[in-house]
């Protein structure tokens, strides 16, 4: 089993205010900033090569740097094809990619991989107006995953759970580690700093706070009674977690 950041954003920032601004006033935000990045994962089974997510399109510009902006994802390291072939895989060694949410940095590269399967949930698919023979549309008919209500196995070992809030449609997936005895959270935008989940805060972007607060709420339980590496998108705990295999501790 292997798990591969692919790194192609690093070194930016996000304000307090952005990262735990969705549940905290802004008046009690303090003036302090978090890393930022940007990075999705490749997952190798031993059987099958699973990407999840797929990064801002490769001709996306280096986004620059303003002080006072509330987000920041830094200096363009790599594309996303390049961060891609960085791993040694091929574009066709991926059979399956499994989408957390409709955002182009998340979606931006799906087209890179024709012959995958992409699983994404029914309602994100619909507002992609995704098509084709290789797009899954996920329903969550497999019933309750440990304490979420609503999940689909997309292989042995990985699990797609719905999740919504961040966007009506947003899941999440968790990959069983049997050798390590742990699980590889992919949460996409659950949290966009491994400091909020801490904190048990919400970020300032969500469709559905209600259900953004719900699913916080499932997360932050799961990751209590499970051993669980924390897969971050958007701040450089998501590649260190991994990198280091640290169990996350809340």
């Amino acid at each position: 089993m292997k798990v591969i950041p692919l790194k192609y954003y690093d070194g930016g920032f996000m304000t307090q205010g952005f990262a735990f601004g969705g549940s905290r006033d802004k008046e009690k935000c303090e003036d302090v900033k978090y890393g930022s990045s940007l990075q999705n994962f490749l997952i190798d089974d031993g059987s099958e090569v699973i990407l999840s997510d797929t990064g801002m399109p490769n001709d996306s510009p280096d986004m620059g740097s303003n002080p006072n902006m509330p987000l920041s994802m830094g200096k363009k390291v790599a594309t996303f094809q390049e961060a891609f072939e960085a791993t040694g895989y091929k574009v066709e060694d991926v059979t399956k990619i499994v989408v957390t949410h409709k955002h182009p940095d998340h979606t931006g590269e799906l087209r890179m991989f024709p012959n995958a399967k992409i699983y994404i949930s029914e309602r994100e698919a619909d507002d992609m107006k995704l098509t084709g023979d290789n797009i899954v549309r996920v329903k969550f008919t497999d019933g309750a995953y440990k304490n979420f209500p609503a999940s689909q196995r997309i292989t042995d070992s990985l699990v797609m759970i719905k999740a919504e809030g961040h966007t009506n449609g947003n899941s999440i997936s968790i990959l069983e580690d049997k050798e390590q005895d742990c699980y590889y959270m992919f949460q996409g935008d659950v949290t966009y700093c491994d400091a909020a989940l801490k904190a048990n805060e919400l970020s300032v972007v969500f469709e559905d706070k209600e259900k953004a607060r719900e699913t916080l709420t499932r997360v932050r339980e799961f990751v209590k009674n499970n051993k669980t590496i924390y897969c971050s998108t958007h701040c450089p705990e998501g590649y260190l977690n991994v990198e280091q295999h640290k169990i996350m501790e809340l």
